[in-house]
Parts: structure tokens; sequence; C-alpha cells
């Protein structure tokens, strides 16, 4: 998905403005949550993430979902990540 996509899609689904977010090479957050959902597209590098033991990558161009409260773990490739992120609060 390209970024005019992702923010058409983020206006049809009611979530507000993406921020960039960036993390350094083969960085790396334990196991945590969010008290918001997130929908994220990735503009360069990968970050790889794991639900529930199950461990999935994402890289440019891919857009990644995180329900509020989700546990999950990140860890991020050779190159470090950014993504777009944009946080939807509970209802």
């Amino acid at each position: 998905m390209n970024r005019s996509e992702f923010l058409q899609m983020l206006a049809n689904k009611g979530y507000p403005e993406p921020v960039l977010v960036e993390w350094e090479p083969h960085g790396s957050l334990g196991e945590h949550t969010h008290p918001f959902e997130v929908k994220a597209l990735v503009t360069h590098g990968q970050i790889d993430i794991a639900i529930d033991g199950i461990q999935k990558s994402y890289s440019v161009g891919d857009v990644f979902h995180l329900s509020c409260n989700q546990s999950h773990s990140e860890s991020y490739g050779e190159q470090g990540v950014k993504y777009l992120a944009s946080r939807k609060e509970p209802s």
C-alpha cells in the first residue's frame, strides 16, 4: 500500500492523521500493550511483531494493526524501521 492509499483508508475508517514513528536498527520492545488501537504503514526498514507467540514481519508498503490493549512484542531489522501510525482511542 502506498502513502496516499493508507491516508485514504484511515480517513474512511475514522482514524486521525498519522505520526511518523522511528526505531533504531536491531532494537526491540518486550511484551507490552497500548491503551488505543493502531493502524500503521511501514515506510522504511522492517518490524517484527509477535502476538500470542506468533511472529509476523512487516516491511515497506505493509500495514499492521493492533487492537486496543493487545499484548505484543516488537523487534526492528538491520535498517531499523519507520512507519506512519494512527492511534484511535477506544469509544
